[in-house]
Order: C-alpha cells, then structure tokens, then sequence
C-alpha cells in the first residue's frame, strides 16, 4: 500500500513506521503528522479513506472521527476560558450551572469536571442518540444524576458524560456551544480541519470506520499485550461502572451516520484531520506560524498538572489526568515524562511534549479494541523517540 505525503529530513523512521502499520497491523486508512517547534515536519496519509466501503483512497485533505481524541481539544476551551478570567477552575460547578447541584453535587467543584473526579461517569437510564444529541437531555441528565462517589474524592474515566459536562459549562459561561467557540476562537485562526459538529459542506471529507476488531498479534514487535482479566471482565459485566460509563448513550450506534457527525459530542465524536490535530496541540504549546502559544505558562501548567492519579473506577487500570487531558504514563505512553493529550478508543491519538517541541496527530478508520495504548499508535511514538535522538 503506498504511502503518501511528506517528512523533513531526519523524521524517515515514522514513515517507515508508518508503512509497517499498514503491511503488518492491518491498517485499512490512517494519516499521521508530526509538528517540531511548530513547524509541520510528518504529514503522511495512506489507504481507503472508507474501512467498510474500499474505492475511495485516503486523501491529503480526509478527515476522521477521533472518539476521544477530541477530548484534549475540548478541554483546551475551558482553560482557554479560564486564561481569560472567564471560569474559576476552584468556583462549584453549580455557580455557573445551578441545577448541577442536584443529588448531593453541591460541592463539585469545575476543576474536579476537568478531571473526572465529579462523580458521574454513568447515568441511570442511558440516552438515545437522539437525546444524546438534542443539547437539552445529556445535560439534563447529568445535573439529576447522584454521583458514584463524592466529588473530588476518586477519579473514573468520564467517557460519554464528559461531553454534557464541558458543553453545557461552556454553553453557560460564554452563550455558545463548545464546537461554536472552538470554531471561532481557535479552529478558524488556525485553519485547522478540527470539528465538534462536522459542517454540512465539510461533510464529504469525512471518512467511515469500521467496527471495532482485535489487532493482529504482531509477535516479534512486542506490541500488543493480554488486558488484565479484571478490565475484562469490567467491559463485559452490563452492570459494571465500565460498561455502564460507556454505554451512556445506548449502543449501538452509527459512527458514520451525517445526522450524529453534525451534532456536538466533544467527548466522543469530533472529527479531525491529523495534520489539524498536531497543528491544534502546537498551536497550544509552541505556537505556528510566528504566533505566540494558546496556552500562557500557567495555562499549560494547569494541563499537564497530575490532578487524577491511581486506580480508574472505570478504565480499572492506573490513569494519569491532568485538566482535560491524560498525562504520560503505563496505561496511556505518550513521547514523554511531560507529554499531555488524549487518545480515542479505538487509536486515534493527538498530544503535545512542550520538552521536546513535539506535536501529534494520527487518526485511523481501523478501530480495534484499544482505549489508551495502541499499538499502531505506539509504533508510531517509538520511531518519533529515534528521530530526536
């Protein structure tokens, strides 16, 4: 399968990376970038832009949904806002969303939205697609919701809820959804290809995914391991907190269907390019094209601050959060010690290591099984390593 694209002098290992994924860990269509110092220096693309439909090839310009991925940029709104003086990260939640503290969430506080430690991962009736997307029941239901825990006092991945939670604190804060601010004040200066509700006339760039499988064992790498047998058990238990914090929304669902691409699902269904989801995360850190960083020092020391620490109530392994964002570590490699970003289940990745310069983009159209840490992804990671040696 040909690979097509460019990499700056000295960056040939990820495109040779890049093109085992594709021989190797069957990969049907992905893209990868890489932005140094701001400056786009990986920008590969390759295979059918549609996993269960082969004739259209992946193009400079497709773009995919990245499930989780979006998360990192979604985040990036609320302390965006908080930069500006806008949102008090240590204000109640209740402040800005007064029904929120509904159910004994008096106290929840937004820096404790931010990290997944609010306490309401799962709902007790999950919504349709509909309900998910109208704008009104999400938040709804997640103000009624009683929390699993006391806020502030654990932490479990927020999968579905999180896009309800920071939407509607934004909705509130600004008058605008969280795709709408994020489409004037970052996505449109920018140029990026990044949406939290595809535009009608963007629609035809969107490629579709398959379902999730389980990736070929690629034995010699040593890249893909057996899951514990308590996460296991944890997705298949329909009662469990997992099961349940992923399934908020009923399943199953269509992820290629125009009518749930166009609504706003931060935490789930934005759609990128991987060129745009580096460019984002460099234009938070290091900024592009002679503009200064999105993200003041202590903006950015708010993200990559380890808020949420240990064993996940709902991800049942050790997670890193800081401010929206995961942070590097055993469940979730990222480039390095200070590297900060948000995978998509599935294997979309995006993240930025101020350290080192490095910002990064892949999105794939080949979801398999992988919450946190997939091998393709990985591969990809190891070879960035080489090239800054």
């Amino acid at each position: 399968m040909s690979v097509h694209g460019t990499v700056a002098d000295g960056f040939e290992p990820v495109r040779d990376a890049f093109a085992a994924n594709l021989a190797q860990r069957g990969e049907r269509g992905a893209a990868v970038a890489v932005h140094r110092h701001g400056r786009l220096v990986v920008d590969l693309w390759a295979g059918e832009a549609h996993a269960d439909r082969p004739g259209t090839p992946w193009r400079s310009d497709t773009a995919q949904v990245i499930r989780s991925a979006g998360k990192g940029p979604a985040a990036a709104v609320l302390l965006l806002l908080h930069q500006r003086g806008l949102l008090d990260l240590d204000a109640p939640v209740s402040a800005y969303w007064p029904r929120f503290k509904a159910a004994g969430k008096e106290a929840a506080r937004v820096r404790q939205l931010l990290t997944h430690r609010v306490g309401v991962p799962a709902l007790e009736v999950p919504l349709t697609v509909a309900q998910a997307l109208d704008g009104v029941s999400g938040p709804r239901a997640v103000a009624a919701q009683a929390p699993a825990w006391e806020p502030g006092t654990d932490h479990g991945y927020h999968a579905q809820t999180y896009s309800w939670l920071l939407g509607e604190l934004v909705l509130r804060v600004t008058g605008r959804t969280l795709g709408q601010w994020f489409a004037r004040e970052i996505a449109r200066p920018l140029g990026l290809d990044l949406w939290f509700g595809v535009p009608e006339a963007e629609a035809h760039r969107v490629g579709r995914v398959a379902l999730a499988q389980e990736p070929p064992v690629v034995a010699s790498a040593g890249l893909r391991t057996r899951p514990k047998q308590s996460v296991v058990d944890a997705y298949a238990d329909p009662a469990s907190l997992t099961n349940r914090a992923f399934g908020a929304i009923e399943l199953p669902y269509d992820e290629n269907d125009a009518a749930y691409l166009r609504g706003e699902l931060p935490a789930s269904n934005a759609v990128a390019t991987a060129r745009s989801l580096s460019r984002c995360y460099a234009a938070l850190t290091t900024g592009v094209d002679d503009r200064a960083p999105l993200f003041a020092p202590a903006t950015l020391a708010v993200a990559r601050s380890a808020e949420s620490e240990g064993p996940d109530r709902v991800l049942v392994v050790n997670t890193r959060f800081g401010h929206g964002f995961m942070l590097h570590g055993p469940s979730c490699p990222l480039l390095a010690p200070g590297s900060f970003g948000h995978p998509g289940r599935g294997g979309s990745l995006g993240f930025a290591d101020p350290e080192s310069g490095v910002a990064f983009g892949y999105v794939t159209n080949t979801l398999y099984k992988s919450v946190t840490a997939d091998a393709r992804a990985q591969a990809l990671l190891r070879a960035v390593r080489t090239c800054l040696r």
